[in-house]
Parts: structure tokens; C-alpha cells; sequence
């Protein structure tokens, strides 16, 4: 017997009872991102690695163990299901030089891919929304993107969130930083885990991020970042708490943040929650000034940037366990019909319903008047629209309310319009 194909672990089916979900965060999220002027863009979900292992970092967890990556047959190139947006989207500017000239607001959505442990909000498919500002230096920048989320989370319905943000300085002060980390680890060596001594030399930064709890005394003693921050960063980061502070956005300071990618300088942020367990960080992101030029290979194509990505899944989780209330949609109408001429009078009906704005389900294969608005009732439209041949001679249809105690009436077609659009207020 031929086994039934199931769906790759951690890849799941979204199905129409969760999609409503979805749709409404989507249309809430593009609505949203257009009031400030974001601009949508769409990149493949697949990429050369190159891509993912010049921009991530090569001692990275996702570089190391996470991304599918596979050799294409056709012509030897190795590729990589994209395991986050900001890469893909910087190597889409520049490859068609949006950055000439003119700052880039930009965003995209959909499936990012990471070969990881499945559970309760981390999946090897997952979806993320990305924003991306590139051209802007300043600290005002880095401010509006923790704003406008503190806007979507009330939008959404969203409580019990707070931001947490730090700065890792420019690339001059990380390296002094870097030095001094691999010194202070290096004292204690034999009592570093096997990850953290693989880390040691490569990259010191990613063992203050351990979970491992035999580790976290060592972390805790390690020198601090702020320590080595060069004034201009500083300058940076006191400006972008003041403007938080003028727009009324509550955060936290933490200086332990390191991120999982290499690419971030100086700003860093995560929005977090302590009601989805482990996984807790809804939202990060930060400033990547040297992501362009690394990208772009060249010094030409430098310039700063900014932005943060969302999980998709995490914040549904959030609201529906929240209190977020969002019904599903809901058909006007289910049209039932039974004869040559009804049928015939029924698909003009329903056409003419649809051109005016009206969700109207019509009937497919056949059945009795009975069988069909058995069919209706169990569609959720808050009305029946019957055809037979008196109706369809009449050039009228006969609407019955199905979710509340009233009559039956028979009406004109410019009639049964204003009807079902008056039962919607």
C-alpha cells in the first residue's frame, strides 16, 4: 500500500480555519508600512550561499548548522534557501541600482528556511516581515523603526511587549573589543565549552550570547562593550534614546545584546515577550553600515543602513492567545437554485450581486432545494438567495435570512442589493 506523503517536519500547511488570521495581519501590516512610506519588494527565495556566508558571518550558527543549501545540478553553483530577507534585499538594490541618488524605504514578506529543531514558535519554514532603510545615517532612522513598531502592536491588539536596545559600536570599536574579549576568554579556556572554544578566535562576540548556564559566570565577568565604544557610536546611541523618550516609547537598555548575524554595527533592538516561552523575541533588528559595501564588494557602493525583521508566527501566537478578537469572513449570500431557467437566471443573479460589492457563494453540483440549503446553512453567509422557475420568470430572487428569526421576501435584483448591504451595518 502507497504511503501517504506528509509535510517536511517543521514546514506546516496553513489552512482556511488559521488564514484569516494571516490576511488580516497582512492588509494591517501593508496599511501600516505605507503610512510611512515603506515600498514593497520581492526577492527570490533562493541565492547563491556566497550570498548568505559573505553577509551572516561564515561562524555563525546559521552559516554552520542551519541553512539548506544544495549543489545545482545543472550547472555546479551552490545555492541556499534564503534563512533571512536583509542580504537578499540589499544584493536586489544594488544589482539594480535603487541606492543612485535616492535613500531606500523599503519591505518585504514570505518564507525564510533554517535547518533547525522544531518547536512551539521556531519552524524550518518560517515567515517574516523585513523593513529595510538604506541611505540614512543618522540616529532618527534607527528611532522610527522602533516607533512604528510600538504603533503595529497597538494596532494589532499586541500587549505585554518591551524593547530592549544596545549599541556594538562601529567596526573600529568592535575590533578593540574583540581583542580584549579573545585575552579575558583565553584566561579561561579549559572551563569554555566546545562551542565557545571553536568561537574563541573567530568570533569572541557570539560566546557572550551562550546559553549554555555553566557558562554564564564567565560571560558575566567578560569586558563590557560599552568599555570600547568610540564617541561617535555613544553620540549615536544618546540621540536615539532621546528621540524614544520624546515619543513617549518606554525601552530598556541592554548592553549584552549581540544579535545572531555578523553584519550589525551600533544600534541593535529586540522586542520580547515573556508569553511565548523560549522563544521570546518577536522583533530585532539594527544598523548594518557595512553590509552594502561588503555585499556590493566595493567601497563604491558604501552606505549606511538600517532594519529589522518580524516573526510572523510568533506574533500571531501573541494575539490570538492575547485577546485579539478578529471573526472570519463571512459570505453575504449562498445562492440556491434548482431548474434550467433558475439556473440560467442564477448565474446572471450572482454576477450582478458580485459587480456590486456583494461575497455571494453559488451553488455547485445540483441537488434538491433541501440538500442545497442544507449547503447554505452550514456556509456561514447570513443569507439564502432562491431561484426557481417562478423566480426566474419574475426576474426576482427570494432572500432568506439564516442567522436570525425573519421572513422570507421576494424582491428585484436592484432591490435585493440594498438589502443585503443594509443587513451589513
Amino acid at each position: 500500500m502507497t504511503k501517504t506523503i506528509q509535510a517536511i517536519r517543521g514546514m506546516n500547511d496553513i489552512l482556511p480555519n488559521e488564514t484569516y488570521w494571516w490576511e488580516f495581519f497582512e492588509d494591517t501590516v501593508n496599511d501600516w508600512l505605507s503610512a510611512y512610506g515603506y515600498q514593497n519588494i520581492r526577492m527570490p527565495i533562493v541565492e547563491q550561499t556566497d550570498l548568505f556566508v559573505r553577509s551572516i558571518g561564515e561562524v555563525t550558527d546559521i552559516v554552520e548548522k542551519e541553512m539548506y543549501t544544495f549543489v545545482d545540478h545543472l550547472n555546479g553553483d551552490s545555492l541556499t534557501l534564503r534563512p533571512e530577507g536583509t542580504a537578499s534585499c540589499v544584493r536586489a538594490v544594488l544589482a539594480n541600482n535603487l541606492l543612485y541618488q535616492k535613500p531606500q524605504r523599503l519591505y518585504y514578506s514570505g518564507p525564510m528556511f533554517r535547518h533547525e529543531r522544531p518547536q512551539k514558535g521556531r519552524y524550518r519554514q518560517f515567515h517574516q516581515v523585513g523593513v529595510e532603510a538604506m541611505g540614512f545615517a543618522g540616529p532618527d532612522i534607527d528611532a522610527e523603526h522602533i516607533v512604528m513598531c510600538s504603533r503595529l502592536w497597538r494596532k494589532l491588539g499586541i500587549t505585554g511587549v518591551r524593547v530592549e536596545i544596545g549599541t556594538l559600536g562601529s567596526a573600529a570599536s568592535r575590533a578593540l573589543h574583540r581583542t580584549r574579549l579573545i585575552k579575558y576568554f583565553e584566561q579561561y579556556f579549559n572551563d569554555l565549552d566546545e562551542d565557545a572554544r571553536r568561537r574563541l578566535y573567530s568570533n569572541p562576540l557570539r560566546i557572550l550570547d551562550s546559553k549554555n548556564p555553566a557558562m554564564q559566570e564567565i560571560v558575566a565577568g567578560a569586558p563590557k562593550l560599552l568599555e570600547d565604544l568610540d564617541e561617535e557610536s555613544l553620540v549615536h546611541f544618546e540621540a536615539l534614546q532621546e528621540i524614544l523618550r520624546n515619543q513617549g516609547v518606554d525601552f530598556e537598555i541592554n548592553l549584552q545584546l549581540v544579535r545572531g548575524l555578523d553584519y550589525y554595527n551600533r544600534t541593535v533592538f529586540e522586542w520580547v515577550t515573556d508569553r511565548l516561552g523560549a522563544q521570546g523575541t518577536i522583533c530585532a533588528g539594527g544598523r548594518y553600515d557595512g553590509l552594502i559595501a561588503q555585499i556590493g564588494a566595493s567601497s563604491k557602493h558604501s552606505a549606511p543602513a538600517c532594519g529589522f525583521a518580524m516573526g510572523v508566527e510568533r506574533l500571531l501566537a501573541l494575539m490570538q492567545t492575547g485577546g485579539t478578537e478578529i471573526s472570519p469572513p463571512v459570505p453575504d449570500a449562498y445562492m440556491v437554485h434548482l431548474g434550467e431557467a433558475a439556473t440560467n437566471f442564477a448565474w446572471k443573479t450572482v454576477e450582478f450581486l458580485r459587480n456590486n460589492g456583494l461575497k455571494v457563494i453559488f451553488h455547485c453540483g445540483g441537488g434538491s432545494f433541501k440538500a442545497q440549503m442544507k449547503k447554505a446553512d452550514t456556509s456561514g453567509a447570513r443569507f439564502a438567495l432562491i431561484i426557481g422557475d417562478d423566480e426566474a420568470q419574475a426576474e426576482a430572487v427570494s432572500i432568506k435570512p439564516l442567522r436570525e428569526a425573519a421572513s422570507q421576501v421576494s424582491v428585484g435584483l436592484e432591490e435585493s442589493v440594498d438589502l443585503l448591504k443594509a443587513s451589513r451595518e
